[in-house]
């Protein structure tokens, strides 16, 4: 079977990621976490960011953990925990399991998996989607 050299291959159609999202860039931002408002949660305290960035599927928090951090679960939200500081023998505590954590240590929780910190910490907290307080569930107590 004879080629034909007048045969070009067809153009490329696949698009990058970087193309696609340049094709749709908004403004970077900058936010000085520790200067949003601090809000109650089950955990102690948050600042929030970055929840009105339709390009950004989740939100980022500054989390400051209590002794008194409540379980909690939630539905549709997915969260990654990532300790900054905590005490020695801080932990998380995933349905009913104490696990051991120290600075640097990131925990992903699915969505369902009951939780709290145990133990004073400080965290990062990264929510998919955009965090939701009416997604914040409580088994009786």
């Amino acid at each position: 079977m004879l080629l034909d050299q007048r045969h070009t291959p067809p153009e490329r159609t696949t698009t990058s990621l970087a193309s696609k999202v340049n094709r749709a860039k908004t403004a970077p931002q900058l936010v000085d976490l520790t200067a949003l408002p601090a809000v109650a949660c089950p955990c102690g305290t948050a600042r929030r960011a970055f929840a009105d960035r339709p390009e950004f599927p989740g939100t980022v928090h500054l989390t400051e953990i209590t002794q008194a951090a409540r379980t909690h679960y939630h539905n549709e939200h997915v969260e990654v925990y990532i300790v900054l500081e905590c005490e020695s023998d801080a932990a998380i505590e995933l349905d009913g399991v104490l696990h051991p954590v120290r600075p640097l240590t990131a925990i992903l929780i699915p969505a369902g998996v009951r939780h709290r910190a145990v133990g004073e910490m400080k965290t990062i907290i990264l929510s998919s989607p955009n965090f939701d307080a009416s997604d914040e569930h409580f088994d009786l107590e």
